[in-house]
């Protein structure tokens, strides 16, 4: 009898023991498979390409010809349209303009004269003050045609108004009775309007501890010609007319009547970059 018992054990044991291990291996056989099965199923991230930022800011420098003298300026301007693909064309733009100028009189004449020591100089016959303006304005772009693809040209509509702050310089000559200089006063009219006792100018800085200022206004109108190769450059030229108004006249000539605007015609080349 215990000899049977013993037996029945161990062939139970021996059952016990294969039924582990062919548990086992299935059980690593499903995990295996499981692993697999989910590596295999796994979604592969592809990151979507980025577009390219909007452009919201411009700065640009340039430089105007006027029918009536010349000025520098620079604008720093505000992207105003509400969406991306208006914003990357420039539709509108509102900007502020900083500009300083000279104004002349177109009946400036330039003269030769001798100083007395053989030496030929240059000055203005007539003239008695330089003028300069200071000006602060607001002004907005509107494209009317065209688009800023690489080679093409954008026509835009521009208008500015803003305030303006006048400098009065005296102009200086030297003359033989008076090689220190003069400015044209009653008395000193004669001299200064004789071509026979002047030496020439007495020099750019001579008279600028002088100044008086002359508060005014002014508007411009013009068409702007993008010219720009991508979208972060501001290649342009703009052509269009100036109006200045000042709250007095403005002497420039002994022998013109002095007013107290300004009209002229003028051009410009600018460049700038936009981000």
């Amino acid at each position: 009898m215990k000899t049977n018992a013993i037996r029945s054990l161990i062939v139970l044991f021996a059952c016990c023991s294969m039924c582990v291990h062919t548990y086992a291996q299935a059980a690593t056989r499903t995990t295996t498979d499981t692993t697999k099965n989910k590596q295999t199923s796994k979604p592969v991230f592809t990151p979507k390409p980025k577009g390219s930022k909007p452009i919201t800011n411009e700065l640009s420098f340039g430089y105007r010809i006027n029918t009536d003298g010349w000025s520098f300026y620079t604008d720093f301007g505000k992207v105003t349209s509400k969406t991306p693909k208006q914003s990357d064309m420039w539709y509108d733009v509102r900007f502020l303009q900083l500009e300083f100028s000279e104004k002349k009189d177109p009946a400036e004449q330039k003269v030769t004269a001798d100083d007395g020591y053989g030496n030929q100089t240059k000055y203005r016959y007539g003239k008695i003050n330089n003028f300069y303006g200071a000006k602060l304005g607001l002004g907005f772009r509107k494209m009317l045609a065209g688009k800023p693809d690489p080679g093409t040209v954008s026509i835009h509509w521009v208008g500015v108004i803003g305030g303006s702050l006048g400098l009065l310089k005296p102009y200086y000559l030297k003359v033989f009775s008076d090689p220190s200089a003069i400015k044209y006063s009653d008395n000193t009219q004669n001299d200064f309007l004789n071509q026979q006792v002047i030496m020439g100018s007495a020099g750019f800085s001579k008279g600028f501890d002088q100044l008086s200022f002359i508060p005014g206004g002014h508007l411009k109108s013009a068409v702007h010609f993008d010219f720009s190769t991508n979208r972060k450059n501001a290649v342009a030229v703009e052509v269009g007319f100036n109006l200045e108004y000042y709250s007095k006249p403005v002497p420039i000539l002994a022998n013109q009547k002095p007013v107290p605007y300004f009209m002229d015609l003028f051009m410009a080349f600018q460049y700038g970059r936009r981000w």
